[in-house]
């Protein structure tokens, strides 16, 4: 750890960009190579099935189903947050992940950022775990954007601690994260991973608590290059 003050970041830093790349590549992939969809209903394609069966979380391998290549039970709490249910879903989750990362890069620094990233997308797979009992496959980057609201909230409520200003604003905000996330539910006929933004949430704003424990907190502690 090392003392900076805090600052935002106007144009994509390259960890941010590299993550949109991973997440858009699979999308891509999926549109350039496919035939028509074998499901008319959900778009499906045998891509897209192939990767989402082999990447995507599926709570089963932590009870009973055998995983189909090593290592899989604990990989897909990473891997599932890089494929996505389609294009919209991608889009979604991009547009937002780009917009906080401004704050969050500078705070945590890029490889501070990726570690980050991994970390609220393995705690939106274990919300989702503990909490939905279901037995189908999740995916997508939700969980590990739930988890930068989660470090931009708590930076927002230790800047106004700091200060003593009203904490009014941070309540506002958190109560309008709950609200989205109603709507979003309501809007996809119950088809939301709220427990990924759930656990998510929780895993970046105790993240962000233990590598910025003051304002004055970057997290720098990697090799110069990931800085």
């Amino acid at each position: 750890m090392s003392q900076f003050p805090p600052s935002r970041q106007d144009s994509p830093a390259p960890v941010i960009l590299a993550i949109v790349g991973l997440c858009t590549a699979p999308e891509l992939l999926f549109l350039l190579t496919e035939t028509p969809p074998i499901d008319r209903l959900t778009g499906d394609t045998d891509l897209r099935r192939l990767v989402i069966t082999h990447g995507a979380f599926w709570p089963r391998l932590l009870i009973d189903w055998t995983p189909i290549w090593p290592f899989q039970p604990a990989a897909m709490f990473v891997t599932y947050a890089f494929l996505h249910g389609g294009i919209m879903h991608l889009l979604f989750n991009m547009l937002i992940a780009v917009h906080l990362s401004r704050e969050a890069v500078p705070r945590l620094g890029q490889g501070g950022f990726l570690l980050g990233w991994l970390v609220t997308a393995a705690g939106g797979a274990a919300g989702f775990f503990l909490l939905s009992g279901a037995s189908g496959p999740m995916v997508g980057a939700s969980g590990a954007v739930f988890g930068l609201f989660g470090m931009t909230q708590f930076w927002d409520l230790q800047r106004r601690r700091a200060s003593g200003a009203s904490l009014r604003p941070f309540w506002n905000l958190a109560a309008g994260l709950v609200l989205m996330n109603v709507a979003l539910f309501a809007l996809v006929g119950g088809m939301l991973a709220w427990q990924a933004h759930l656990g998510g949430y929780l895993a970046g704003f105790a993240f962000a608590a233990i590598v910025t424990p003051t304002l004055q907190h970057r997290f720098r502690n990697f090799p110069r290059g990931f800085r």
